[in-house]
């Protein structure tokens, strides 16, 4: 794959899947814009740092952005944390900043460049597995994340003909590369840990011509971990509550 002279738009580009995405981009020749809430500690064509959770700063971004390029190709819209949930005590406005940044912002950004989309070109959206399964006290994380996954299929249905939006569901992805135990390996199909790379390749693909019949799509990559069926005294694994 190439992407020279593609324009790639990356939020949350600054660590982990984000980082190794906008990497791969400019290996393949793309050119790269960022934008984060932390300092710039990537290389990248053009770089604004800025919580994503104001408007204001998503305007002047843009503003700043509409300076300098006149085309969008690929928007990869990443960037998201969690602020936990009801067990914690999240309250009204951590649990709306999280919303803001996982979920309102994709769409803003989707709805500005709309008009500076290019022929063929891509949204890709990366929510979670949590859109689908959870643990406790997450509410802030999963909404935002299962929000995105009805976005993506949204956007599809209404940048028809125009842009592809497709989305992916990482499952455990080790950003810090640790040391794990065997049964963290072993509760994969895989028998592995997912890392930053596995989900920068798919992004890639999905924002080149190969994968120009996919579209409205949710791609799910967590080593099988999801499709495991689990029972209590099944396959050696017995649940145990908090405190036994």
């Amino acid at each position: 794959m190439s992407f020279l002279d593609k324009l790639v738009v990356i939020s949350g580009g600054n660590n982990g899947i984000g980082k190794e995405t906008l990497q791969q981009f400019n290996d393949l020749g793309a050119k790269t814009v960022v934008i984060d809430k932390e300092e710039a500690m990537v290389e990248c064509n053009y770089y604004y740092q800025g919580d994503l959770s104001k408007k204001e700063v998503l305007d002047d971004f843009l503003e700043e952005f509409s300076k300098r390029y006149s085309k969008v190709d690929v928007l990869v819209n990443n960037a998201c944390f969690s602020n936990k949930g009801i067990l914690s005590g999240c309250n009204y406005e951590s649990f709306l900043e999280v919303i803001k940044v996982g979920l309102v912002t994709p769409y803003y950004l989707s709805l500005k460049l709309k008009n500076l989309f290019s022929k063929d070109s891509s949204i890709i959206n990366i929510a979670s597995t949590r859109a689908f399964m959870s643990q406790p006290d997450t509410e802030s994380y999963s909404s935002a994340k299962g929000g995105i996954v009805a976005l993506t299929h949204a956007l599809a249905a209404s940048l028809a003909g125009k842009v592809r939006v497709n989305v992916i569901s990482p499952g455990w992805i080790d950003n810090s590369q640790s040391t794990w135990s065997e049964a963290d390996y072993e509760q994969h199909f895989t028998r592995t840990i997912g890392t930053p790379e596995d989900i920068a390749n798919m992004v890639l693909f999905l924002a080149s011509d190969k994968a120009r019949f996919i579209n409205g799509e949710n791609i799910i990559i967590d080593g099988g971990m999801t499709k495991n069926m689990i029972y209590h005294n099944d396959y050696n694994w017995v649940y145990k509550k908090e405190g036994e």
